[in-house]
């Protein structure tokens, strides 16, 4: 099976949007806006959400990043991190604003190959993730979508908001 990145249109009437795949060196929407977006090119990822951020350095296409919801600038994902996540939709560097996926399916980074409906663990790897179970990395609301990996690293997930928060346990 080939994996193939949607094209995604926003279909929730959002006149003059800025389109999810670019990115701008003006801000050109509120940060924290978000849409619902249609993939009208390969069809296969159905209709997902994103939401308007803000980026960070050394940011690419399809990496997990934490969006905080106290300025939504990104910051690229990584172990121990506590914060809502997005799968970017391009590269979106510091000084840079567009769009992260936070659901619906879509094809992201992930360090090895990945198994379908697999949890999604946080790991040292900036802006990537993995399969392998690390307590307390554990990202709630994504699943793997498909065993296939690309060579670039990149597998489908199934995105429902997702989120990490760095717990191992709880004392009373």
């Amino acid at each position: 099976m080939a994996l193939t990145a949607g094209t995604w249109q926003i279909i929730d009437g959002v006149i003059g949007a800025q389109p999810i795949a670019n990115t701008s060196a003006t801000q050109l929407h509120p940060l924290g806006k978000i849409v619902k977006a249609r993939d009208v090119g390969t069809t296969a990822y159905g209709e997902g959400e994103f939401i308007y951020v803000k980026g960070v350095a050394s940011a690419v296409a399809k990496n997990w990043v934490g969006i905080p919801s106290d300025n939504y600038t990104c910051v690229r994902a990584v172990a121990d991190g506590n914060y809502p996540l997005g799968v970017l939709m391009a590269a979106l560097t510091a000084s840079y604003w567009g769009w992260a996926q936070i659901s619906g399916k879509a094809l992201a980074s992930c360090l090895t190959s990945f198994t379908d409906n697999g949890f999604v663990f946080l790991t040292s790897t900036a802006g990537s993730i993995d399969d392998a179970s690390v307590i307390g990395d554990w990202v709630t609301g994504a699943l793997g979508a498909s065993s296939a990996v690309l060579a670039d690293l990149h597998a489908e997930f199934e995105l429902a908001r997702p989120f990490a928060a760095q717990r191992v346990s709880v004392s009373s």
